[in-house]
């Protein structure tokens, strides 16, 4: 994006950056008053703002969007050196025109002590210290329209290059981001363009910060073994409860693949709570949000501030129906080397992945509402 394009960085001295202060188009004309303009431009500004809160929920694009001082908050997220695989494991070549896809990692730290964002105190990735428990393939197309997100269980049984077949989960901790990325790569045939990771202490926090989500359990479930009961009806969750609710599986009839609807589940009702409590509209509240996901989230440091603010400013068209959820198409439980793992639907998946790589989400979707991968309205 020009100079040109972005008046408002044309000249340093103007001031903080701020998108509510921005329009597609000025009208001289207009008997508008600035004060009569800026809740209209707030509310139309509420689902962009949205969106990469989504994108990057857990895992930080929040910051990219939700920008009040632009170039303060993209400054305090923690990067990531050395994400991606080099040499003879280098990344696809970059398809032109068919958008761009994250990696989004949910850490177990199996610590107390933070490991992502700028006040972590332990290292993001260290041999055997860490897995990870969430991972998610986000998709943003090359029209800024719609936003696609599958997750991929974390039991899932893959070749993890350089250690033979495993659960997914291992590659981060026997070889950090880069190994990761590569066997998602290697998995799906896609680039990977961008990683932002965060554990589950930050998950805590970020969920805090907005107040607590409302998440409906459709039925009750039985407490079993170490976990708990979960009542049917509506429940407001801090961040404590959140977690039980997003890392519980034993207690699931799907197991591994309950758990990462639940977790999509959460984004969605992350979604709805920071709309509708006035966080994106509010200069106060934002600036706590946004210091929030700076304090816990990394990411990569290929992803600058000004891709950041850019990323932000291009999805300003995508809606809350445009960011779709799902599961990695399911091909069965099975038990190798005494472990309970889950199988890829290899000729599905295919066809998913095909998809993502050219940028035809909206086309698979079309032809896969249906499914039971897609995230549905009733989540156990």
């Amino acid at each position: 994006m020009t100079a040109e394009e972005r008046p408002d960085e044309a000249d340093e001295d103007q001031g903080p950056l701020s998108i509510f202060d921005r329009d597609d188009e000025h009208d001289p004309s207009s008997e508008e008053t600035g004060a009569e303009q800026a809740p209209r431009r707030r509310r139309g500004r509420r689902l962009l703002l949205w969106t990469l809160a989504v994108l990057l929920v857990l895992f930080g694009a929040g910051f990219g969007a939700l920008v009040w001082t632009a170039d303060h908050y993209a400054s305090s997220v923690a990067r990531i050196p050395n994400a991606f695989p080099t040499g003879t494991a280098a990344q696809p070549t970059a398809v032109p025109h068919t958008g761009q896809t994250f990696l989004l990692v949910g850490l177990d730290a199996r610590a107390d002590r933070p490991t992502t964002g700028k006040d972590a105190k332990a290292p993001a990735w260290q041999l055997g210290a860490q897995r990870s428990d969430t991972m998610m393939l986000m998709h943003i197309s090359a029209d800024r329209k719609s936003v696609s997100v599958v997750s991929i269980p974390r039991d899932t049984w893959v070749p993890v290059p350089g250690h033979g077949n495993a659960k997914i989960n291992a590659a981060y901790s026997w070889g950090g981001p880069a190994l990761m990325v590569q066997t998602v790569q290697d998995l799906t045939h896609i680039r990977i363009d961008h990683v932002a990771v965060i554990d589950w202490n930050g998950f805590r926090a970020l969920t805090d910060a907005v107040g607590g989500v409302d998440i409906t359990i459709p039925r009750t479930i039985e407490a079993k073994g170490d976990a708990r009961e979960w009542l049917a009806g509506t429940h407001h969750m801090d961040g404590a409860e959140a977690l039980l609710y997003v890392r519980e599986r034993h207690g699931l009839p799907n197991g591994d693949l309950d758990r990462t609807k639940r977790q999509q589940n959460f984004l969605r009702a992350l979604m709805l709570r920071t709309m509708n409590s006035g966080t994106l509209s509010s200069p106060g509240k934002l600036t706590g949000l946004l210091g929030t996901v700076g304090d816990v989230v990394s990411v990569d440091d290929r992803l600058s501030n000004s891709d950041l603010y850019d990323l932000a400013w291009s999805l300003r068209a995508v809606r809350p129906d445009g960011v779709h959820f799902m599961n990695a198409p399911f091909g069965g439980f099975d038990s190798i080397d005494g472990q309970s793992v889950v199988l890829m639907d290899t000729g599905a998946a295919g066809l998913l992945w095909d998809a993502m790589r050219a940028d035809r989400m909206d086309d698979y979707l079309a032809q896969h509402r249906t499914s039971t991968d897609t995230l549905g309205d009733n989540v156990d």
